[in-house]
């Protein structure tokens, strides 16, 4: 292992939580020991880019009642290509060579994992995005 993987794998948050059990598929390992810490580690980052997503788009998301805004999240990430991939960047971009050899088996079914999860942590923290937020 390379020093960047150690900085990388140093720096990551432990999430206690995450149970690693006999008999697990290695996705979903590898999304609990990789892809987890990953989004806890670049949360503020994930907020920061999907606001100026937002500002970009001219602000209609502000304008969007409740359930039209998760649908909105839904949309920036599933439909939205070069959004898309500026996630999968920000969340790639952390993973150690090793985790990395890891991902290009499965990047289809480890790519679904990974905006999932992203889209639920956009959504379940939806009051960063009030305007009164915006600075």
């Amino acid at each position: 292992m390379n020093q960047r993987s150690k900085d990388l794998l140093r720096i990551r948050p432990e999430i206690k939580a995450t149970k690693i059990v006999d008999g697990i598929s290695t996705n979903e390992l590898f999304q609990n020991k990789t892809i987890r810490p990953i989004l806890k580690l670049q949360n503020d980052l994930l907020l920061l880019v999907f606001k100026n997503y937002i500002k970009k788009h001219k602000n209609k998301f502000y304008t969007l009642v409740l359930d039209k805004r998760l649908e909105y999240i839904d949309n920036a990430v599933q439909k939205d290509i070069k959004f898309r991939n500026a996630l999968k960047g920000i969340i790639i971009g952390q993973f150690t060579v090793e985790e990395y050899q890891i991902y290009i088996q499965n990047s289809s079914a480890l790519n679904k994992r990974m905006m999932s999860m992203a889209v639920t942590r956009l959504k379940d923290q939806l009051q960063f995005f009030e305007e009164s937020t915006l600075v």
